[in-house]
């Protein structure tokens, strides 16, 4: 199991029993340094930066995103609803599928419409035709799977064989071409700079005979570019380059990059007990609350977790055997009541959370470690849980 990353921040100065218990705590001060980073990218390189809501949907920040970026790209319906609700600029919605009685009001509320294959956009032509003869505008776009891995993980690599994920480049024709405006790829993970230049290089021996009928490429996600040892320099670069070669507008679809280094999940340990090394039950849920420490797999980083002492087993109140975090030497006493926090929980995390077994959904802060201010941005109610079936 990989061990994440985490960097502390202002967080190593917070009080965790400020808030309740199991929490996510966004720093906005981190929100905003990551977004100056990627508007410094976008206004350098010419590129418009898209944020990723798959990510990072907390549209109580939706002002200070739309301050700094371009828009928002959205995964299928209700997501581009949520974007067109809550955010201004540009909005990019692609899906693997689209189904023929939602892309109407997809159709309306998007800038850039992007199908995952040729056939998609065959399947919806007349419906295409029709909404565009109806005054509707937008821009068609086609994903392509530039056949090239670069993913650490098998299962969450885009190229991994028979991917669902865009059509392979090696069947993209010319009339394909001719129904769309522009291409996208997403081949990336929380990765740098150079695995972005090595797609780029096995992508353009195909595209390069058609660079003069797209208005623009989309470079997708996975972009680590808020990342301290990020390449930057090299990324305005490229893309101005890109730009200057091909004639076309690029896109980048940072998720991770907006919010990383600015949250934490805050929990409490609610029992310990032996059974070959200590166990502790939390009210912090791998499964529930923290879904890809089990899919990826990974282990959390923690909040001030002690170098060295006795490790205690970390799992969550539900009662799935598998719903483990980790093994940890605790910042505290191992006994009921100790609160702690996983680090660079604000992405992927917050939209995952579910009510499996009746778990509790974690609340939501917003802290400004720059003024200290502190406001509960949400709670949840056991009828979450209640309403979701029926």
């Amino acid at each position: 199991m990989k061990t994440q990353a985490g960097d502390p921040g202002a967080f190593a100065h917070f009080d965790l029993n400020r808030v309740d218990s199991p929490s996510f705590v966004i720093d906005a001060a981190v929100i905003r340094r990551n977004l100056q980073i990627l508007s410094d990218v976008g206004e350098q390189s010419g590129a418009k930066i898209l944020s990723a809501m798959k990510a990072f949907s907390m549209w109580e920040l939706a002002p200070l995103i739309e301050e700094h970026l371009d828009g928002v790209c959205t995964s299928g319906l209700w997501e581009a609803r949520l974007a067109f609700d809550k955010y201004d600029g540009e909005i990019a919605t692609y899906s693997p599928a689209f189904k023929a009685d939602e892309l109407p009001e997809i159709a309306a509320v998007s800038d850039h419409i992007i199908f995952n294959n040729p056939g998609q956009i065959s399947t919806h032509a007349a419906t295409i035709r029709g909404l565009r003869d109806a005054g509707e505008q937008f821009d068609v776009g086609l994903r392509i799977n530039p056949l090239h891995s670069e993913s650490e993980v098998d299962k969450y690599d885009p190229c991994q064989p028979h991917s669902r994920l865009g059509v392979p480049i090696d069947q993209v024709a010319d009339a394909h071409i001719d129904a769309i405006d522009g291409l996208h790829f997403h081949t990336l993970c929380e990765q740098g700079f150079e695995p972005l230049l090595r797609t780029w290089d096995a992508i353009i021996p195909y595209i390069e005979p058609w660079l003069d009928d797209l208005k623009w490429l989309n470079f997708g996600g996975g972009h680590h570019i808020t990342r301290a040892d990020y390449e930057r320099d090299e990324l305005i670069e490229f893309i101005a380059a890109v730009r200057e070669e091909t004639g076309c507008e690029v896109f980048l679809e940072p998720g991770e990059a907006v919010a990383l280094d600015a949250g934490i999940l805050v929990g409490e340990l609610l029992d310990v007990f032996d059974n070959g090394m200590p166990v502790g039950v939390t009210d912090v849920s791998a499964t529930c609350h923290m879904p890809d420490v089990i899919e990826a797999p990974y282990r959390p980083a923690m909040l001030a977790e002690a170098r060295d002492g006795t490790a205690v087993r970390l799992g969550g109140p539900s009662c799935l055997a598998g719903d483990i975090i980790g093994d940890y030497c605790l910042p505290g006493p191992p006994q009921p009541g100790l609160r702690f926090a996983f680090l660079d929980q604000a992405h992927y995390s917050m939209v995952k959370t579910n009510t499996f077994n009746g778990v509790p959904l974690p609340s939501i802060w917003l802290w400004d470690s720059e003024t200290d201010e502190l406001n509960c941005i949400k709670r949840f109610d056991w009828t979450v849980f209640r309403d979701r079936l029926s």
